[in-house]
């Protein structure tokens, strides 16, 4: 490890964007700071050093002595608070901490909390948009966008956070005045040594929260601890006070509050009945946070969704193309192909990549109810094949432009294709967007 200055007492462990503003937020406190980044080269060094030139930078392997020197650290969400220098830190007294708890800290507005495996960058966006329409001074941020920390000071009267797992880990009490886990499925299972583990980050969101949105259809939901909450819930078809739901009847599917019709899922601008649960869900959150029904009603007759979620890219020869890169993990794919079935036709799914530990069977039943043939592009293409059933058909080419090629010879008029990998990008790609990008310049090159 390079050491470039000297000790500190509160070490911020890890750079990025997020590193960035927690050096920022700690040194307009008067705090005395070092940065500790396993990269000998990470983002943002350049930026730290010209602006914090008195900044202790340690680079490379963590330290369990260096570590030892601080009685405070404050990790990214990108680092493991079992890396064994943060652990020995830790059994040493030091206050393990990160940016949202900071954030909870020293908030000055209420918070609208937003965690879940899939959904919730939707979600957290959906409600930003419903608090400008309603005429709040809305900030909106944390694992979206800007860096939590960065979003104090501008004179908001409501933040609307999306939250990771990652980043509950090191919060002790977030306070929320509303908050949700939307849904909890197999993700970051490299990360977590078990299900249970990944459930209990999540339900962190809730701690010291006044109000809970809780989705009916996702047990796992639920908080844990709800002696003093107030529940606001969503789910299908679930017609009761307090809910907001969903009921068909010769207009259509009405998404509802109480025994009241809000409006029909046609006059909605996404994709799939999963993201009907998203509406229903910032609706949710919305009305516990006391924002207008008629200008959330407004924001989301305009929203028209974000890319590569479920992001229409063309019709070519009575196909459908479907871009849902951003499905990085399991549930978001069989949510995605269980929303995305066409009416006369058949799914051709494009699927793989690096599958961070997770199980893939759940996979099994949605492809043989809806799915023509798999294509399966990258590291864990042939684990993913293994689930499979039989009678579908499944292709392993070399590259996303070689299965998009293959997904178009597969499908037949009326079909969908629908690039929703169930895994990240990373063994491929620079990000999911980047795959994003590619399928949607392919496609529109056919």
């Amino acid at each position: 490890m390079s050491v470039i200055i000297s000790d500190r007492r509160t070490l911020v462990v890890g750079l990025g964007k997020t590193g960035l503003s927690c050096v920022r937020y700690l040194s307009e406190k008067g705090r005395d700071i070092a940065v500790a980044d396993s990269r000998q080269n990470p983002p943002g060094l350049q930026e730290l050093q010209a602006g914090w030139p008195d900044v202790s930078v340690y680079l490379g392997d963590f330290d369990k002595n260096i570590f030892a020197g601080f009685n405070e650290l404050v990790v990214s969400p990108g680092i493991n608070i079992a890396e064994p220098a943060i652990a020995a830190a830790a059994a040493n007294g030091a206050s393990i901490r990160g940016d949202i708890d900071l954030f909870a800290e020293a908030a000055d507005a209420p918070i609208i909390a937003i965690t879940g495996s899939n959904g919730k960058t939707t979600v957290t966006t959906l409600v930003g948009e419903m608090a400008q329409a309603a005429g709040r001074k809305v900030q909106v941020g944390g694992n979206i966008g800007t860096p939590a920390l960065d979003l104090l000071g501008r004179g908001a009267d409501l933040y609307v956070l999306e939250l990771s797992s990652f980043q509950l880990e090191t919060t002790d009490e977030l306070n929320a005045e509303v908050a949700t886990i939307l849904n909890v499925s197999d993700d970051h299972m490299d990360r977590y040594p078990d299900k249970m583990a990944y459930f209990q980050a999540k339900q962190r969101i809730y701690r010291g929260c006044k109000n809970a949105v809780v989705n009916l259809d996702d047990a796992l939901s639920t908080p844990m601890a709800r002696d003093t909450l107030r529940f606001v819930c969503f789910g299908f078809n679930r017609v009761n006070p307090e809910t907001f739901s969903t009921r068909d009847d010769d207009q259509g599917t009405w998404v509802t509050f109480g025994f009241d019709n809000l409006l029909l899922a046609s006059e909605l601008n996404l994709l799939g009945r999963h993201n009907l649960s998203n509406v229903m869900a910032a609706l949710a959150l919305g009305q516990a946070a006391g924002l207008p029904m008629a200008s959330m009603l407004e924001a989301v007759r305009a929203f028209r969704g974000l890319p590569h979620r479920c992001e229409f890219v063309r019709n070519l020869d009575d196909v459908d193309y479907i871009n849902d890169s951003k499905g990085t993990n399991v549930g978001a794919t069989v949510a995605a192909i269980d929303s995305l079935v066409p009416e006369q036709g058949k799914v051709i799914l494009i699927a793989g990549g690096e599958g961070k530990g997770a199980d893939f069977a759940p996979l099994a039943e949605p492809v043989a109810r809806h799915c023509r043939a798999v294509v399966l592009i990258g590291r864990d293409a042939s684990a993913m094949a293994d689930v499979l059933p039989e009678g579908v058909a499944v292709i392993k080419p070399e590259s996303l432009a070689a299965a998009v090629t293959e997904a178009r010879r597969q499908a037949k008029a009326g079909d969908r294709v629908l690039l929703s990998p169930a895994c990240a990008s990373f063994d491929m790609f620079r990000d999911y967007n980047d795959r994003g990008d590619q399928f949607r310049a392919l496609v529109e090159a056919l």
